[in-house]
C-alpha cells in the first residue's frame, strides 16, 4: 500500500485546479485529502462510503442522459405512437417534476437526484412526440405548457408551501408505482415482453438499487428513501418477467409478425389481383391482335 500511495502522491498533489475545486466540492474538503491527497482509502470508511456513493451517482445520471434516447430515435424514424402509453408517461414524468422541485428546495446535492431531470426532459420529449403522431400536435403544445406551469408552481415557494409540496412528494412515489403497474400487468397478460427494451429495464433496476444507497449515505429523508425502495421492488417484477418470458414467443417480435402477416396477406391478394388483371390484359391483346390481321367481314363473333 505504501509503494502505491508514493506512486499515485505524485499525480494527485498536481491535479488541475478544476479538478481540485470539482473533488473538493464533491467530497468535501476532509475526504479529499483523505481519499486523494493521502490516498489512504482505510482510515476513514465513512469517506470511502461517500466516494462509492458519489461515483455511483453520477454514473447513474450518466447512464440516465441516453437511457430514453433509443425510444426517441425509434419515435422519430418510425413517425408513429403505436404501442406507447402516454398515461404511462405522464405519471412518471409528474413524480420526476415533483421528486425534482422537492430535492432542489430541501437543498441535497445533486448527484443524489440529478437523473430525475435528464430523464423528465426526455419524458416530456417522448409525449409531445407521441402526441404529434396520433394527430393531436395542439394537446403537445398544451402538455409542454402545462408542465411548464406546474414546474413553476413546484419550484415557487410562495405558490406551494413546504409542507404542501412535502405531501407531493409521498403522491409522487404512488404516481412512480402507477406508471409501472400498466407495464407489469401487460407483460404479464400478453405472456411476453414484446418491445419493451431490456436495457432500460435493467437500467432503471440498477439505478433504482443504487439510489437506495445513496439516499442512506446522503440524503436523511425517508420520503426520498421508500420511493427508491418502491421504484426498486417494481422493477424487480419487471426485470424477472424480461428474464421469465426471455424467449417465450409473445417476446420475439410478436407485433411485427401480425404486421409481417398482415402484409402478406394484403402482398398476396394485391399479387394475384396484378395477375388476373395481367392475364386479362394478355387475353384482351391476344383477343385484338388477330382483329388487326383480318377484315371486318372475316372477324368471328362471340
Amino acid at each position: 500500500m505504501d509503494a502505491l500511495r508514493s506512486a499515485i502522491q505524485p499525480i494527485t498533489h498536481n491535479l488541475p485546479t478544476p479538478i481540485f475545486e470539482a473533488g473538493t466540492s464533491l467530497l468535501g474538503a476532509k475526504c479529499y485529502k483523505t481519499l486523494i491527497l493521502d490516498v489512504d482509502f482505510l482510515s476513514s470508511p465513512e469517506c470511502l462510503k461517500l466516494a462509492i456513493s458519489k461515483g455511483l451517482g453520477i454514473g447513474i445520471i450518466g447512464a440516465s442522459s441516453i437511457v430514453k434516447v433509443p425510444q426517441l430515435i425509434k419515435l422519430v424514424n418510425s413517425r408513429s405512437a403505436a404501442g406507447i402509453s402516454f398515461l404511462s408517461y405522464v405519471l412518471e414524468t409528474s413524480s420526476y417534476l415533483i421528486s425534482l422541485a422537492y430535492n432542489v428546495r430541501q437543498g441535497f446535492p445533486f448527484s443524489t437526484f440529478g437523473e430525475t431531470a435528464l430523464i423528465a426532459v426526455q419524458n416530456v420529449a417522448i409525449a409531445a412526440l407521441v402526441l404529434h403522431f396520433s394527430g393531436k400536435s395542439a394537446g403537445a403544445a398544451v402538455w409542454v405548457a402545462g408542465l411548464a406551469a406546474a414546474g413553476y408552481a413546484l419550484f415557487n415557494h410562495d405558490l406551494v408551501d413546504a409542507k404542501t409540496l412535502s405531501l407531493l412528494q409521498a403522491g409522487a412515489g404512488l404516481l412512480g408505482v402507477g406508471a409501472k403497474l400498466p407495464q407489469i400487468i401487460a407483460v404479464w397478460q400478453q405472456g411476453g415482453t414484446g418491445q419493451l427494451s431490456a436495457f432500460a429495464v435493467f437500467n432503471y433496476l440498477l439505478g433504482s438499487l443504487s439510489r437506495i444507497f445513496t439516499t442512506l449515505q446522503e440524503v436523511p429523508d425517508a420520503l426520498i428513501l421508500y420511493g427508491f425502495v418502491a421504484g426498486f421492488a417494481l422493477n424487480l417484477v419487471l426485470a424477472i418477467q424480461m428474464l421469465y418470458y426471455w424467449n417465450s414467443p409473445a417476446s420475439k417480435s410478436a407485433a411485427p409478425g401480425k404486421k409481417n402477416k398482415k402484409a402478406n396477406k394484403v402482398a398476396a391478394a394485391f399479387s394475384g389481383n396484378n395477375g388476373k388483371a395481367d392475364a386479362g390484359k394478355a387475353s384482351a391483346r391476344s383477343s385484338a391482335t388477330p382483329a388487326k390481321g383480318k377484315s371486318p367481314s372475316t372477324r368471328r363473333r362471340g
